[in-house]
């Protein structure tokens, strides 16, 4: 392992992204290229390369000649590597979270604090010789005992959104990296900038050249990954029909799989509830990051009419305070979403909730900014008395669009959620323990918050839903994702005291 570099900073991002391979960035001629645009502004500030089955290959095969090295490594070294990239990590924070913030659209608080959930599960991939230990077990016949190995897999690659992408990319490769693979990042070709500075932290950091690579691109990129006989497992976070084909292609080649799809979060609001503080974080957990997260609450379910009416207008009220504006903006709590198109997608959601007779209390459409009048602003919308067939209720709408659906009753209220088909994550409001404690078992989602709006485990827990929000064995992160990266190799040996050894043509037993 190379010695220990000297902080360089991060670089500023360059007018056209290029790829990271053998620890240099390469931009190959004559590749297709992709327009990067700056959602608040509304116009391209970057070109990206991307990348064909030739780039994919390299990256692959300068992985799999790094990896048996890194791989040999003891833990606590590997763990080193991480401990001084989650320093540099810390140090350069800001500058990261700005580049973010200008690609994707989300406010500069909201893009340091997607940094800070990173920076967390590198704290926890830092605990690698703990995190790698095995079992023992003495004697468990005359002179023989049995223990565990958790060996890497390998090369892996991640396959990354654009709402999170700093967050998501630490959420995979540093616990991989931690088990001793090489990683292949595919990181969203709408805010690709990010990939890049990660990966020169992680050359500061001392990584070995070819340990993590990135390759820009699109669906030509991931069916290169998906196809590659070297990788020898993908995890996603993305949609659930591209997380479906993912799950499908990948395992047909014989690779593990981590696909996180879509999700319909609702929040439950009990009659008992504190509806003032109900509002307060609803309006955070719908509208923060312009609703593009996956743990999102797009539903709220009020639970009696009378507690819908109070909910809906405290709602509407908050609702009028939000600035929406520049994601560096003083007070700003909303910016753009990410693209046009995604855009005109949630303006046609909202279309579609007035034409099936949703009421529509505050309408987002059609929001201009000041100054930012190209960007692809949507303001926070409302809707009331939402019915479970409407396609705002089903489909994952992934913007500011709140809708509030009205139940008689709790029962009626888990029902709802559970007859959903996404099931990521689930959230309750009540004063009542025993309203608690019975929604944390009836409800059917991967996480679940009690008076808490966004669910999201800390890193040394696990990340992930059911039904159609996740596909695959394992969750991200936490120890889920140790299992994911590794193989678990079980020896069992003898040291015989004599050598008066004979074959033994039965089933071996331990009498």
């Amino acid at each position: 392992m190379s010695a220990r570099p000297q902080p360089t900073g991060v670089p500023t991002p360059a007018a056209v992204i290029g790829h990271y391979l053998d620890g240099r960035v390469v931009t190959p001629a004559g590749a297709r290229r992709l327009a990067v645009f700056n959602p608040a502004l509304g116009r391209v500030i970057r070109e990206l390369v991307l990348a064909g089955p030739a780039d994919v290959d390299a990256a692959v095969q300068s992985a799999l000649a790094a990896q048996p090295a890194w791989g040999r490594l003891p833990a606590l070294q590997r763990g080193r590597v991480l401990f001084r990239f989650k320093e540099l990590l810390a140090q350069h924070a800001r500058a990261i979270a700005r580049t973010l913030s200008e690609e994707h659209g989300k406010t500069l608080a909201d893009a340091e604090g997607e940094v800070t959930r990173g920076m967390e599960v590198v704290e926890f991939a830092c605990g690698a010789p703990q995190l790698l230990k095995g079992e023992f077990s003495d004697s468990v016949g005359t002179g023989v005992d049995s223990f565990t190995m958790r060996q890497p897999l390998g090369v892996v690659a991640g396959i990354t959104p654009f709402n999170f992408p700093a967050m998501v990319p630490l959420w995979m490769f540093p616990v991989a990296l931690a088990c001793g693979n090489a990683f292949v990042l595919k990181p969203s070709e709408r805010d690709p900038s990010v990939s890049l500075l990660l990966a020169d932290l992680l050359r500061q950091a001392g990584l070995p050249d070819g340990v993590f690579s990135v390759v820009q691109g699109d669906k030509a990129a991931v069916d290169a990954i998906l196809a590659h006989p070297g990788i020898a497992a993908v995890s996603f976070v993305g949609s659930t029909p591209v997380a479906r084909y993912i799950q499908q292609q990948g395992t047909a080649a014989h690779k593990r799989v981590q696909a996180l799809g879509g999700a319909k979060n609702h929040a439950v609001v009990m009659p008992d509830a504190d509806l003032d503080a109900a509002a307060e974080a609803l309006t955070g957990a719908a509208f923060g990051s312009a609703g593009e997260r996956c743990m999102a609450i797009s539903v709220a379910v009020a639970v009696g009419e009378a507690t819908a009416d109070a909910l809906t207008g405290r709602l509407a009220r908050r609702i009028a305070t939000l600035k929406v504006g520049a994601p560096d903006g003083d007070g700003v709590d909303m910016g753009p979403l990410v693209s046009d198109a995604a855009r005109a997608r949630v303006e046609g959601y909202i279309d579609s909730g007035v034409a099936e007779g949703a009421a529509l209390i505050v309408d987002g459409r059609g929001a201009r900014v000041a100054g930012l009048e190209h960007g692809f602003f949507v303001g926070p919308t409302l809707f009331d008395r939402v019915m479970p067939g409407m396609r705002i209720y089903r489909e994952e709408i992934f913007g500011p669009v709140l809708a509030v659906v009205r139940v008689p009753d709790y029962a009626a209220a888990v029902r709802l959620v559970n007859g959903h088909e996404f099931a990521n994550g689930g959230a309750v409001f009540t004063t009542s323990g025993a309203v608690a404690h019975a929604f944390a078992r009836d409800i059917e989602v991967g996480m679940v918050g009690i008076n808490v709006p966004i669910p999201v485990p800390m890193a040394f827990h696990s990340f992930g839903g059911w039904r159609g929000s996740m596909f695959g064995d394992h969750h991200m992160h936490g120890p889920e994702g140790v299992r994911f990266y590794t193989r678990l190799k079980t020896v069992t040996q003898r040291w015989p005291e004599t050598d008066a050894v004979r074959a033994d043509f039965a089933l071996p037993t331990m009498k």
